[in-house]
This record gives C-alpha cells, sequence and structure tokens, in this order.
C-alpha cells in the first residue's frame, strides 16, 4: 500500500487528486509572488506554467485533461469578449473595427510573406502559411483589461471587432494554404466553405437569442442557467468547427447572441466572470505555458534565427497596425497601448496553424527524414514567439489600461456626496423580490457596491414571533440575492402600525434618493394600492419612486416603452429618473422607446447624442388615446410610464385612467410607473433644459442629475 503511494508520487504526477491540488495552488500563489515584481497576474500563470511543465521541473505533462480544461478556458476568453462588448458601441465603432480588423490582418501577412520568401527562404505556401500566423492574434489580455474596468473602452471594442475579422480571415487563409496542398482546393470548396459559414452565422446570431429567451424564461434556477450558458458556448464552437472555422469564433459570436440575456449587473453575469477567472482561463494560462520549451534556445542557430525573425514580424507589424489604427481615428497612446496590448499576443489561432502545418508531410529527404509544411525550427520559434508576445502584451495592456482608469479618476475628481445613492426596496413577496434586487442593481449609477436598502415592515401589533421571523427571512433572502450580483444590501426591519408611515419614515431617516415598490406578478394595481401611494408616499416621500410588475425576468426584455408627458423635461425630478432609464439601457442591453412631445424628445435626444443608447423616437401628444400604443406593444416589452403628482406641471387628467387601462390591457406584461423627485425650484420659466449648454460640459450621465440639481439649490 505505501509502495503504491510512492510510485504514484512520482514525476510528473499521475494522482489526479495531486494534480489538481497543485494546479489550484498555482492559480492562487502565482499572481502574488509575481505581482511583487510587477508581473501581471496572466503572465505568472503561463510562467508557472513553463516551470511545472515537460520542459520545466517535469511536475506535470500537458495532457488530455490540461488540454480539455485550456480549451474550455480559450473558449471563455472569447466567449467573455462577446458578452462584456457594449453593443451599442460595437454597431458604432463597427467601421474602426473593420478597418482595424484589415490592418492588423494585411500588414502582418505583407510582412511576414515578405520575411519568409527573402529573409528565411521559405517557400511560397511555407511563407503564407507563416503569415497567416503573424495575422491571428488571440485575447489573452482580456481578462487582465476587464479586471480594471476599462473592458467598455472603445479601443476594446475596435480591437475586439477587429480580432473577430483577422482570427476568421486568418483561418480562412490556413484552410486554403492545407486544400492546395491536398490537392482540394476548386470551386465546389469554395462553395461549400462560403454556405457552411453563412449558415452557422445564421444559426448563432438569430436562433441562440430566441433559445435562451425561451429558457431564461422558464428556467430561474442558478446553476441551471449557467450550465445552459455553457452548453451554448460550446455550441456555437462546435456549429463553428462544422463550418470549416475555428472554434473560437463560435464561442466569440455566442457571446455576442446572449449579450442581451446576461446584463452586465445580473447573478449569471457575477457567476460567468467569476468561474472563468477563476478556474477556466487559468488553466488555459498554464497550459499555454506548458508549451515553452527554454531549451530552444541553445538548440541551433536556425532555431533561434527563425524565432527571432518571428518575434520581430509578429511585434512590430501588430504594433504599426495599432499605431496606423490610432492615427486613422486620432486615438490617446493608452488607447494604442490598449490595441496593440490585445493584438499582439499571439495563442490559440497561432497554435492551430503551426500544428496542422507541422503534422502536413510534403514528401521526404534522400536519409528518410519528412519533409513538413512547417519545420520542426518554426515550431520551436512559435512556442518562443508565443511566449514573447504574451509578455509584452500584457505589459503593455496592464500600462494602457491602468493610465486609463488613472486619467478617467482625474478627470472625475473629488464630488461632494451631497446627493448619495441610496435605493430603498421594501419587501414583502417572495415571488417579486428577486427582480425587485434585479431592477435596483440595474438601475444603480454608482461603481461602488453598496446602496441597496431592503426593508421589511413588522405589524406593530403582531403579539406572536413569527412575523418577526418571516420578515427577517425575506431579508436575509434579499441579501443572497444581492450578493450575487457583487453588491450589499443593507437590512432594515421596522416595526410599525402603519406600512406606509413606516415606508416614508425610513426615507427620511436614511436620505433614501429612490424607492422601488413591487406589485404581485399576477395581480394589478388595487384602488387600496393607489390610494396609499397617492396619499402616504408620493405626498410624504421626495424620491424618485418606481413601481415595479415584473411578468418576466428582466434580462428577457427586448425593449423599453417609456411615455413621457408633456414638460416632464421641466420639473425638477426629470434627470434623476432619466439616468434611472438609461441605466437600464446601458446594464441590460434593451432598447428604449420614447413616446413623447417633440420638446422633450429633442431634450432626451441632446443626452443620447451625449450618451450613446439603443433608442428610437416617437412624436406622442395625446394621452386621451393613450391606448394607440397597443399598436406597437410586443410580447417582450415593458412598459415604463412617467407620471406627475396631480398639482405639477406634466400632469395629464388622463393620468388618473392609466391604473385601469393597465389592469385591463397590460395585465400579462410587465411595466414600471415611475413618479420623479418633485423637490426645488417652483418657478419653472426660469428652467430651459431644451438648451444643449446645460449638458454640453458633462462627460458623465450620473453627473448630470447633481449638476442640475445644483442648480435648482442655486436658483
Amino acid at each position: 500500500m505505501i509502495l503504491s503511494q510512492i510510485v504514484e508520487l512520482s514525476l510528473p504526477l499521475t494522482n489526479p487528486v495531486l494534480k489538481f491540488l497543485l494546479i489550484l495552488v498555482i492559480i492562487l500563489f502565482a499572481p502574488i509572488l509575481l505581482n511583487k515584481f510587477k508581473i501581471p497576474p496572466l503572465l505568472g500563470l503561463i510562467i508557472a506554467g513553463a516551470v511545472i511543465g515537460p520542459f520545466g521541473f517535469n511536475l506535470m505533462e500537458r495532457d488530455s485533461s490540461i488540454i480539455l480544461s485550456g480549451t474550455a478556458g480559450l473558449l471563455y476568453i472569447m466567449f467573455l469578449a462577446g458578452l462584456e462588448i457594449d453593443l451599442v458601441d460595437f454597431k458604432k465603432n463597427r467601421n474602426k473595427s473593420i478597418v482595424f480588423g484589415l490592418y492588423t490582418f494585411t500588414i502582418p501577412m505583407t510582412l511576414g510573406i515578405l520575411s519568409g520568401l527573402y529573409i528565411l527562404g521559405f517557400s511560397t505556401e511555407t511563407s503564407v502559411l507563416l503569415a497567416s500566423m503573424f495575422a491571428s492574434h488571440t485575447l489573452i489580455a482580456y481578462p487582465l483589461i476587464s479586471k480594471l474596468g476599462v473592458a467598455k473602452n472603445k479601443a476594446v471594442n475596435i480591437t475586439v471587432g477587429g480580432t473577430m475579422i483577422t482570427d476568421v480571415l486568418a483561418l480562412l487563409v490556413l484552410a486554403v494554404i492545407v486544400g492546395m496542398t491536398t490537392g482540394e482546393v476548386n470551386t465546389e470548396f469554395w462553395l461549400r466553405l462560403s454556405i457552411s459559414i453563412v449558415v452557422f452565422g445564421l444559426i448563432v446570431t438569430l436562433l441562440f437569442p430566441i433559445i435562451g429567451r425561451w429558457f431564461f424564461k422558464r428556467f430561474d434556477d442558478n446553476v441551471s442557467q449557467y450550465i445552459f450558458v455553457l452548453a451554448m458556448v460550446f455550441l456555437g464552437a462546435v456549429l463553428a468547427e462544422i463550418a470549416g472555422i475555428e472554434a473560437i469564433i463560435g464561442a466569440f459570436l455566442a457571446g455576442l447572441a446572449l449579450n442581451r440575456l446576461i446584463p452586465h449587473t445580473s447573478p449569471l453575469m457575477n457567476r460567468i466572470e467569476f468561474v472563468g477567472n477563476a478556474i477556466f482561463i487559468p488553466f488555459f494560462l498554464i497550459g499555454v505555458g506548458m508549451l515553452i520549451d527554454y531549451r530552444v534556445f541553445f538548440k541551433d542557430m536556425e532555431t533561434i534565427k527563425v524565432a527571432s525573425v518571428m518575434i520581430v514580424v509578429a511585434t512590430s507589424s501588430k504594433f504599426l497596425a495599432a499605431w496606423l489604427t490610432q492615427k486613422t481615428y486620432k486615438l490617446s497612446v493608452n488607447q494604442r497601448r490598449l490595441i496593440f496590448g490585445l493584438s499582439n499576443a499571439q495563442a490559440a489561432a497561432t497554435l492551430a496553424a503551426v500544428l496542422v502545418g507541422y503534422n502536413i508531410i510534403l514528401g521526404e529527404t534522400e536519409t528518410g527524414e519528412p519533409i513538413r509544411l512547417l519545420s520542426e525550427s518554426i515550431l520551436s520559434g512559435t512556442i518562443l514567439m508565443i511566449l514573447f508576445t504574451c509578455t509584452i502584451a500584457s505589459f503593455v495592456a496592464q500600462k494602457g489600461a491602468k493610465n486609463i482608469v488613472l486619467a478617467e479618476n482625474l478627470d472625475a475628481g473629488i464630488e461632494e456626496e451631497e446627493e448619495e445613492e441610496k435605493i430603498l426596496i421594501p419587501i414583502s413577496n417572495i415571488d417579486t423580490m428577486d427582480e425587485l434586487i434585479n431592477l435596483g442593481v440595474t438601475i444603480k449609477s454608482k461603481k461602488n457596491k453598496e446602496g441597496l436598502y431592503a426593508l421589511s415592515i413588522v405589524d406593530n401589533k403582531s403579539m406572536d414571533g413569527s412575523a418577526h421571523k418571516q420578515a427577517k427571512k425575506l431579508l436575509n433572502m434579499a441579501a443572497v440575492t444581492a450578493s450575487a450580483t457583487d453588491h450589499l444590501v443593507h437590512q432594515l426591519l421596522r416595526y410599525d402600525l402603519n406600512i406606509v408611515n413606516g415606508i416614508t419614515s425610513v426615507v427620511k431617516e436614511h436620505k433614501m434618493s429612490d424607492l422601488i415598490l413591487g406589485l404581485h406578478i399576477k395581480k394589478g394595481i388595487s384602488d387600496s394600492f393607489l390610494g396609499h401611494l397617492t396619499t402616504g408616499i408620493l405626498t410624504k416621500c421626495n424620491t424618485t419612486t418606481l413601481i415595479y410588475k415584473p411578468a418576466q425576468p428582466l434580462n428577457t426584455i427586448k425593449r423599453h416603452i417609456i411615455i413621457v408627458p408633456e414638460n416632464a423635461e421641466k420639473e425638477t425630478g426629470f434627470l434623476f429618473w432619466l439616468i434611472k432609464v438609461w441605466n437600464i439601457a446601458r446594464n441590460s442591453g434593451a432598447k428604449l422607446l420614447f413616446y413623447g412631445n417633440i420638446d422633450t424628445l429633442e431634450v432626451i435626444k441632446v443626452v443620447q447624442s451625449k450618451h450613446p443608447i439603443e433608442c428610437d423616437f416617437i412624436e406622442f401628444n395625446d394621452w386621451n388615446d393613450f391606448l394607440i400604443l397597443l399598436r406597437n406593444f410586443h410580447k417582450d416589452d415593458n412598459l415604463i410610464i412617467v407620471m406627475s403628482r396631480r398639482d405639477k406641471i406634466s400632469y395629464h387628467s388622463n393620468m388618473t385612467n392609466i391604473p385601469t387601462y393597465l389592469n385591463n390591457y397590460f395585465k400579462d406584461t410587465s411595466y414600471i410607473l415611475i413618479y420623479p423627485m418633485q423637490a426645488g425650484i417652483t418657478d419653472h420659466s426660469k428652467i430651459d433644459l431644451t438648451n444643449p449648454t446645460f449638458l454640453e460640459p458633462l462627460d458623465k450621465l450620473e453627473d448630470m442629475g447633481k449638476t442640475i440639481a445644483k442648480l435648482f439649490r442655486s436658483k
């Protein structure tokens, strides 16, 4: 027994428990130790992989389990890139992505072919395939810049879009070269490849969102949702391989397809990022490190020559592409660093190309040695190129991302805490609690993880402890729901004879900025609820109040239809509620459709021009003909109606009929009623928010509310 255990401890390790323990120890301590030397965490994992790998201390082999986990990690990186991308900016910058994609493909291809032919003396086929390896790149540095909070920067969007273009083109070159060496490049080859790619693209971009929305509507189990997402990632990857292109393209498109269904603030998104960054991506980086063989430095001069040329050409061509993109679109130096850092790393597609080329035998020498399309010196040079490019990419991307974050913090300045964001969510129904918390997280403007308050009110007359226990249970469940999104909920338990008094007292005591009230999923707005709301909360509380009825999960909403009354822009709380609606779009990716008076819409258009989101504007003036909206209302739409108090400037007499309309015609759909904050200036003639100069100097939508509020106070 003891002898067998000793055998299991021989190197390389074969015991699966020990192997997994070793990898976990590396994931835990390698980034921490190397961080002391300012080495980026992902580079630390690659170095650790080289140390424990077959060319290091040989603690572990790069066996099928490492390859499987590494493949999952690579697909995860590409999936996250598609999932986290801002689709509005992606569409806005798609032409820039195309230009960058062509830069970062044609420049490495040109320099690669020339260097292969005239410096290294390779054949045309070998030179073209070698150049395609330079043209492709892997978003190794993406997890790093994502952690630093710059994943939505324009430069990142441009690079991610360009990555898809250059990788597809590079992999097509690989397919053509392989076809030429086997004599299969003909009309049938091109026709089959074109049709398969088009069919693959249509399936992923059109069917995946439909399947995803159907699943998320019917299954709210956390584990099931996560496994479903993983299945869709690998299904996209398999479909890509069937179509004749690399699996990473399928994973990226799967991320784009599910982008709108997985909000950035959702619990599911938090789980996806957590598991990826903790397990899958580190496995991939360690697996890449295991490929590195330091001995090739001392092997022969031919290998050193090939490796040196490959490193210089790959790095210089990617830098030139990033520099040209910067000059073409007048980007900053740090944005250029982001583009170069993301696009310089060679790993996934490069490995695929070199292994395919290495395994193609063109003939034999007189001594019987195989003549390969890509020689052993190219294979060894590729491994060194991966090490060098990943190292350079990590340092450059980290520097650019840190400088951008620092610049943003300096621009924001040190702001006063006069208008601290505090969102109060009274909870009493377990069926609506999760959706109320999710809405609270979605409308938050602040980047900090606090600012949410869950309130449960116990009747003072209750003599037994059951009501208290139930209230505590609800509060604990609310805290768990919020923690899944990495947010902290402050739990408030209050005893009061009257629910309205309890809510209004908490609002005043804690200076709440926003209030979210929930309606039962299967019920509408009752007269008693509306009465308590009008005579109690709305008259006693000065907060932006949202009344939410969640008929379906917020992440499955395709469009939010916002009905805005005339003169809404002239009220104090206008920008405060608009910020919340804007955050819904930014955090969920859903489209906004504004109905309102032409003057009101013009003000919102000014905001939209400064802070682009996907939205449309439709003129709507007659609230007496409110039900005409039913013509354009779809199944997966959410209705948002901006209301007003009876004595305010934007009030319309037909607002009293809104509850009846909702109960009769929108009982199976989600909707939100918004009652804007009303404190502040009373002389509306002094306010002209249609003047763009109010918004022109502001860089962040969150600052608008504070600026306008200060303006109101000064007047």
